[in-house]
């Protein structure tokens, strides 16, 4: 069986994050418990998308690719209506 790799965003009231990881259910939890240092401070996070990879590579050029607030970052917020 092959690993499975994930980029996903998370939404609160007033901000939007993206990461990756290999388990996504186990870290969108550590989210939503302030378990992780950079969303800590995020109200009720809730992941609003992901998207899934079997390369580790992939995943990581696709967040970068949306952290780079471009338009992949903008093609993504219009498609999902949150902007």
């Amino acid at each position: 069986m092959r690993n499975m790799y994930y980029v996903y965003l998370l939404k609160s009231a007033n901000k939007l994050y993206i990461g990756y990881s290999n388990n996504l259910k186990r870290r969108v939890s550590e989210h939503m418990r302030g378990k992780v240092y950079t969303t800590s401070k995020m109200e009720k996070p809730r992941l609003v998308y992901y998207e899934s990879y079997n390369n580790i590579d992939l995943a990581k050029e696709r967040e970068r690719k949306l952290k780079q607030y471009g338009s992949s970052y903008q093609g993504l917020l219009k498609r999902l209506g949150l902007k």
